[in-house]
């Protein structure tokens, strides 16, 4: 009789850090990478001007010698497809988070609040302030969600915080912000109230270089911090009082990661606005491929995420064309029945 080791033990040399992770996870991890890539080829050749998938490979690579197909995909296709993945990545961890600390298969960003607060605040800067330039949205977006986490975590506070306590404070305050959003918006301008509608929809139409270079620190930042702290949030899914007797120090470590997961939504929403339902489905599917342990599951959670957008936004684009769906419409069409199914398994719990 055989027996395998379902555990890999991975320690670099260079650094005081050491994953271990489910023997599927390497396997699981090259597929999704390749799935992801295979969409942003395919998302960039598709459109009005139709080109073959390996010209876009050459084009990016820098071997194609037609100038048309560089503008095309460099600067008119490229940046869009990448905002995609990097907003479905950080949706996605953010999910992955929050569903750590809360230990709730429930909560994700724009379940919790956050996504909202960020709403509300980029909303009010639409529907009040019109004459401010787009470029304040990415940073009003942000203030929201940080306030929200801020509030909800102020809130929650009873000498000490709880999931079960963030998790309803978080609920209470979606409601609220989303009331105040609405009010806005049925009370503003027809002009800007349009503008805002688009918004919250959640696309990444038009996106473009300017918008992907200042989503990419928050992420370069925030990604690599969390896989640091993937062994933090396995021992805070024993429970608190386990956690503090293995010595972790559990309000420090649940606020840190807090503020990763607002980073990450915050940046995610500011630039794409509210893509929902990402932040619930990519951790449940990669939790059905890789396990339960963060150090594997929060990479295949990102690589999932970007898929869901990449495709989300294909199929927004092409489905109806020559009309465009913003890809939030298709992740709620997909995500709404797959939240309710989630509440179904979830009942007796």
């Amino acid at each position: 009789m055989s027996i395998t080791k379902p555990w890999l033990s991975l320690r670099p040399r260079r650094f005081p850090l050491s994953f271990r992770v489910d023997r599927r996870v390497p396997a699981v991890l090259v597929a999704l990478l390749l799935a992801a890539l295979l969409s942003l080829v395919f998302n960039v050749s598709q459109g009005e001007y139709p080109l073959p998938p390996l010209e876009v490979v050459k084009t990016i690579l820098g071997f194609s010698a037609n100038p048309d197909y560089a503008f095309v995909v460099n600067t008119l296709r490229l940046p869009r497809a990448l905002v995609a993945l990097l907003v479905g990545m950080g949706l996605a961890v953010a999910g992955t988070i929050l569903q750590g600390i809360t230990r709730n298969p429930l909560a994700a960003p724009e379940i919790v609040g956050i996504n909202s607060g960020a709403s509300l605040v980029a909303v009010a800067l639409i529907v009040l302030f019109p004459q401010v330039t787009t470029g304040w949205l990415p940073i009003a977006a942000f203030s929201g969600g940080l306030g929200a986490a801020i509030a909800i975590y102020l809130l929650a506070w009873n000498g000490g915080s709880s999931p079960i306590r963030l998790i309803l404070v978080g609920i209470g305050l979606t409601a609220l912000t989303s009331a105040l959003s609405n009010l806005m918006i049925t009370f503003g301008e027809i002009n800007t109230v349009s503008q805002a509608l688009v918004w919250l929809t959640g696309s990444v139409y038009g996106r473009s270089w300017e918008h992907l270079w200042p989503l990419l620190p928050w992420l370069a930042i925030f990604l690599p911090l969390t896989m640091v702290l993937a062994r933090d949030l396995d021992t805070l899914n024993l429970g608190d009082n386990l956690a503090q007797g293995l010595g972790s120090r559990v309000e420090w470590t649940r606020s840190f990661l807090l503020l990763c997961t607002v980073a990450l939504a915050g940046a995610s929403v500011a630039t794409a606005g509210t893509i929902g339902f990402v932040g619930l489905m990519a951790p449940h599917l990669a939790r059905q491929l890789v396990g339960p342990s963060h150090a594997g599951l929060l990479p295949a959670a990102a690589l999932t995420g970007a898929c869901i957008v990449e495709l989300a936004d294909i199929v927004g684009r092409l489905a109806f064309a020559p009309i465009e769906l913003p890809c939030g419409v298709i992740t709620a069409v997909i995500g709404a029945p797959y939240f309710l199914w989630l509440l179904y398994r979830d009942r007796n719990q």
